[in-house]
């Protein structure tokens, strides 16, 4: 409808155009009352665009739809973003390193001249998560397929980071199940429980240090998960705040009405 009535100005603005120029060019005469009408008709249209587009309210149906091919989005560009080489390595807000009850073996080893045993962990341990990463997206597309529309409704007026928080909340066991065998099996394929036996082995060989025994596959799980979070958290924050992000004319009536909602 809108779309018809900024058509139907164009059409009028043209005509009027047409119509004024010869006054203005020549000495014929047309009907100003005429020329008012038609100022007036214009004006009007202009008026019940503005109304239409302020007032747009999307359906349930359309709320729905909108937030879940916008969480779809989210989620596919973060477990496509992290599965690629160096998709946590390189990215340090997702970077896996030592556990932070075993700072001190990192240190110590570091200070004993073995620091690229120690770089061979992280790395390893970062090469797992990648390659889990993108087991979440049937998860992540099962989580949205039983969102309710309260929950839609909720994650729309809620928090910028409400749909990650519902994401944690419904989906962390489920990609726990998910990741930690595949995490053990690539850890185990590129050496990485045997460099950590390496590290924990020597670092317990140190006098007067207390000895640790980290789960390194529970840990990177862990890690690999929270990661997860922290890019659909950026996704979720594009879509909400950035025009350019809503792909769709759906996203944009969508995320647009939620805007003017909390204006």
């Amino acid at each position: 409808m809108i779309s018809y009535l900024i058509r139907l100005r164009y059409f009028i603005d043209i005509s009027k155009l047409n119509l004024i120029l010869p006054m203005q060019n020549s000495k014929s005469f047309f009907p100003s009352h005429l020329i008012a009408t038609l100022l007036f008709f214009v004006f009007s249209l202009s008026s019940n665009i503005i109304l239409a587009q302020s007032i747009f309210k999307p359906s349930n149906e359309q709320l729905n739809a909108g937030l879940k091919e916008a969480l779809a989005l989210a989620t596919e560009i973060s477990a496509d973003r992290l599965h690629l080489e160096n998709g946590y390595l390189n990215n340090l807000d997702v970077k896996i390193l030592f556990p932070p009850e075993a700072k001190n073996i990192e240190n110590t080893l570091r200070s004993l001249g073995l620091g690229s045993m120690v770089d061979q962990v992280i790395v390893s341990v970062n090469r797992a998560a990648e390659d889990a990463a993108i087991q979440a997206k049937p998860i992540f597309e099962t989580a949205i397929k039983e969102m309710s529309i309260q929950d839609v409704k909720s994650i729309l007026t809620g928090e910028k980071d409400a749909a990650t928080q519902y994401f944690a909340s419904a989906t962390s066991d489920s990609l726990a199940v998910k990741f930690e065998p595949i995490i053990d099996q690539s850890l185990k394929k590129v050496d990485a429980t045997k460099y950590w036996e390496d590290v924990t082995t020597r670092y317990n060989k140190v006098p007067f240090v207390k000895k640790v025994n980290t789960d390194l596959t529970g840990y990177v799980t862990k890690k690999a998960i929270d990661g997860l979070f922290v890019e659909i958290a950026k996704e979720e924050l594009k879509i909400r705040e950035n025009v350019n992000a809503r792909k769709s004319e759906l996203l944009k009536q969508v995320f647009g009405s939620v805007e003017k909602g909390k204006e």
